[in-house]
């Protein structure tokens, strides 16, 4: 997450690098432009941390699965036993 950060932050800077050589002398116009660019600077690392966030939750979603496949096959297994038990016919009285 802090590489996407920084990366937003150095996007930043560019912008508003390039902001000011594009208005020598204005700065209303500058002070417009650069917010303009830190809003697109600040949606860009929300984007990526949420892109972040949605990996963590992937990663923590498959260490869970794969600490609990040995038990969901156990649980399969059982539940395979018990149906098979119900399902025998019953001996005749």
């Amino acid at each position: 997450m802090k590489t996407s950060l920084l990366l937003a932050l150095v996007c930043t800077a560019v912008l508003v690098a390039g902001a000011r050589a594009n208005t020598p002398g204005e700065p209303e116009t500058l002070v417009r432009k650069v917010q303009e660019y830190a809003q697109k600077a600040t949606a860009m690392a929300k984007t990526a941390f949420s892109m972040v966030q949605e990996s963590d939750a992937a990663q923590q979603a498959r260490q869970w699965l794969a600490d609990n496949a040995d038990l969901a096959k156990q649980r399969l297994v059982w539940l395979k036993e018990q149906l098979l038990e119900f399902w025998k016919p019953m001996p005749a009285a």
